[in-house]
């Protein structure tokens, strides 16, 4: 049996975010737990699909004017996440089908997506080109806006001054937000081969979306690892890696 089943305030507590649900004790568990319940007033929406009463996948997307990527644009709705662990059965393509009716409903001018093929940390392109998406601009390191429009309305677009961005920080730099689980194991392994470097890092949380609007040196909002003014990291790096990115910039 296939049901989709709809995180809220009541369920969240016994069934839990399918992120990191192999380590429901771990701290990146628990700030994600505690980060979408501080989003459910402003629309956030996390669907679950569960086959026999399995999770095989989720769906994540959240009004623009809320969402944890730097994409501009009126009145859509943005996918943060997409993810399936269960192929073939049509399940990432029954999430986003979902998404898109939601945003009929919501009156949405449509939906957003951003991503990339350097890394597992977005979701894969191929499937919302598969469900009608059109891919529209691109930004640096790889990342790819793709809309889904209900109408000859105004595109979302990036912003424009990543590198200006960058020239803002020459100190080893991570700035976050708690929006994904795995965002705390990555802090930890750049912070740890930094400190083997003797290098000191500076931990900005982003408090909300104006700040990482301003800040983020990605589309991808919810991470990045800054340091002379070069990007490290938009994704989580093994303490070897992080080491050797460093050591190039030394």
């Amino acid at each position: 049996m296939i049901e989709l089943v709809e995180l809220n305030e009541d369920n969240l507590e016994n069934t839990g975010c399918y992120c990191l649900r192999s380590k429901p004790k771990s701290k990146g568990y628990t700030n994600k737990n505690n980060w979408i319940k501080g989003r459910f007033n402003e629309g956030l929406k996390y669907i679950k699909v569960m086959d026999d009463n399995k999770p095989a996948g989720f769906i994540e997307y959240t009004p623009i004017e809320y969402s944890s990527r730097a994409v501009y644009g009126d009145n859509y709705l943005v996918i943060h996440c997409l993810w399936v662990n269960v192929i073939g059965k049509g399940y990432a393509s029954k999430l986003i089908d979902y998404c898109i009716q939601d945003a009929k409903k919501q009156n949405k001018n449509g939906v957003i997506v951003i991503t990339n093929p350097e890394t597992s940390w977005t979701p894969s392109k191929d499937v919302f080109i598969k469900n009608n998406f059109i891919e529209i601009e691109q930004a640096p390191y790889g990342f790819e806006l793709l809309v889904y429009k209900f109408g000859d309305l105004p595109d979302p677009y990036f912003p424009k001054d990543w590198d200006e961005r960058l020239k803002r920080f020459n100190e080893l730099t991570i700035l976050r937000t708690q929006q994904c689980p795995f965002v705390d194991i990555a802090t930890d392994n750049v912070i740890e081969g930094a400190n083997k470097l003797d290098i000191k890092a500076e931990i900005i949380d982003l408090k909300d979306r104006e700040e990482l609007l301003k800040l983020s040196p990605t589309p991808y909002g919810i991470y990045g690892v800054i340091y002379k003014n070069e990007l490290i990291s938009f994704h989580r790096l093994t303490v070897h890696s992080a080491m050797k990115r460093l050591k190039e910039l030394i």
